[in-house]
Order: structure tokens, then sequence, then C-alpha cells
């Protein structure tokens, strides 16, 4: 095995007025316990302290440090350097999010969409608090942990077509995390979510091409979450027909 492997990292730093992303050639040290994020920080304390990236656990469990490697939406912290041998090892930003500077890019964006699918328990008459806590069966907890192991990564969104196309699209990550309060014993919001998801820019924009799912570090399956939905819209929509003073 070399003892080095060359990555190929995108610079971009607009505030100095790059017209443009340009990359750098930077070699790191090949070891077998080395993943990406260790090599972007080797750049970093040893050769370029310029280099600007998002990273915090190295465990994948806070999702801040996805970028683009080798065209795919993957966490730095679990990509290890030797499968990706021989190099060059080309890293970008993650793709459809505006970048502020190198490998860092804007979320302000998913943050909107996030908060107007209310990812919350909502009820509408919250209990005393001398009842206690609102319990549940382990049937209850698993009928949506699944989709309550979402990190906020953002590789969904990288992977999505959709978002690409149009970022007015709730987004899989969101909708995904509203379908885990849907599918929640304690929560009784889902037809106040439903009226949100159900709209042009929600569930219905999604073609189901799947990449979100395959992306996902957790095995979340938003793509399965928005089919859910999709049904759960449709029934509601034919309910509405059927038995319209639902509604009223």
């Amino acid at each position: 095995m070399s003892e080095q492997i060359t990555l190929r990292v995108a610079r971009y730093r607009p505030e100095e007025e790059d017209a443009a992303p340009a990359f750098a050639d930077y070699d790191v040290p090949l070891r077998a316990d080395w993943a990406v994020l260790d090599g972007l920080n080797h750049i970093k304390d040893e050769l370029d302290g310029t280099l600007s990236y998002r990273w915090s656990c190295r465990m994948g469990i806070c999702g801040s440090c996805g970028m683009m490697i080798n065209g795919d939406p993957r966490l730095s912290c679990a990509t290890f350097l030797s499968d990706l041998t021989p190099g060059p090892v080309r890293i970008e930003p993650l793709a459809h999010f505006p970048v502020i500077r190198d490998l860092v890019v804007d979320l302000t964006d998913f943050l909107h969409h996030l908060g107007q699918v209310r990812p919350w328990l909502i009820r509408d008459e919250e209990q005393p608090v001398e009842q206690g806590e609102y319990l549940q069966t382990p049937a209850q907890l698993q009928n949506f942990k699944q989709f309550s192991m979402c990190i906020n990564c953002m590789l969904c969104y990288a992977a999505c077509p959709v978002y690409g196309l149009d970022d007015a699209f709730v987004g899989p990550a969101a909708i995904a995390l509203a379908h885990r309060y849907d599918l929640d014993s304690r929560d009784e919001g889902d037809r106040e979510r439903l009226t949100i998801l159900a709209q042009p820019d929600g569930v219905w924009d999604c073609t189901f091409v799947g990449e979100c799912s395959a992306a996902c570090p957790k095995g979340v399956d938003p793509a399965g979450a928005i089919q859910q939905v999709k049904l759960a819209a449709a029934l509601d929509a034919v309910k509405s027909l059927v038995l319209p003073w639902r509604s009223r």
C-alpha cells in the first residue's frame, strides 16, 4: 500500500472574490484507520490552515461532516481513505446548497423547510404534570423509531435530483422527520402537518428516485416515509370527498 494518497479538495472563498471553485491537491498519509476527515484535519493542521469545513463528533452521530466524496454524498468521518485508493480523492461541498466557503454550505433553506413541517410533539390539550409522562409501549416506539434516527446530515438533499432542480421542495429529511411525529402515539398534529406536506412543493414533488434512502447513513429511508405520507394524503383527499363534513 502506498504511504500517501492525494485529496483533491474544492476551494472557494467568495469573500476574497473567488470567481468560481477551484481544486487544490494535498498529499496526506494513507493509514488503515484514517477516514477522509482525518485527511482533512491533517491538511488543516499541517499543510494549509485556511481550509474550511465542518465536523464535530467524528463518530457518525452529529451529521455535520457531510460532503461530496468522489461525486457521492457521504459522511467524511465514516469514509475510509483505504477504500478510495489509489486516489486522487475528489472532495467537494454538498451538492444543491449555496457554498459559504470551501466545503462549508449554507443550510438556511433546509432549516426553513424543517420549521414548516413542525417536527415536534403537537397536542390539542396537555395532560396535567401530576399525571406523569406520556407512556408508550415498545411497539408504539418501534412504529416511528426508524424515522427518528435522522441526524440532519443533508446527504439526502445532496442526493435528491428533485431538490437539485427545485429548492422549494420540502425535501426528504424534513418529510421523514414530520412522519416520525405523525406516527408517534403522543402526537396529535398529523392533520396539521398533512395540510403542509400535501401541497405541490410537498410529497407530490417526489418522483421516487430513491437516492435519498440510498445515501442515508442511518437507514432512515426517507423515500419510504414520503410514500407513506403520499398514501395518507391520498386517503385523506378521498375521505374529504366522501365525508365532506370531516374537514369542517
